[in-house]
């Protein structure tokens, strides 16, 4: 671990070989703070979502109407965390008017 502005900080989990521009399959993972459970519970076996994850379920499906050439593939909404596939169709290095992601 390193020091910034004084606190000790986990080093990039990214790889430094290859460009996040590239067209190609992403595995995401969004973490809530502290790994409190806000997006729910499960019980008997059933993922049981409290509104705040709702939302999060909704704006998952929402990305492929905000950001072009991005396909979404498998998702799962956790009681502390978010997974899911994004699936990225064109390189931006050749399309500059597409924004990096």
């Amino acid at each position: 671990m390193t020091l910034y502005k004084n606190k000790y900080r986990s080093e990039s989990a990214r790889a430094q070989w290859w460009d996040y521009g590239w067209a190609a399959a992403y595995f995401v993972t969004i973490c809530t703070k502290d790994r409190r459970h806000y997006f729910g519970e499960v019980n008997d076996g059933k993922m049981n979502l409290t509104p705040v994850g709702a939302i999060a379920d909704v704006l998952w499906y929402e990305i492929k109407n905000h950001a072009n050439h991005v396909e979404l593939d498998e998702f799962v909404v956790m009681p502390n965390h978010i997974h899911g596939i994004l699936v990225l169709n064109i390189d931006s290095r050749l399309y500059p008017r597409y924004p990096r992601l």
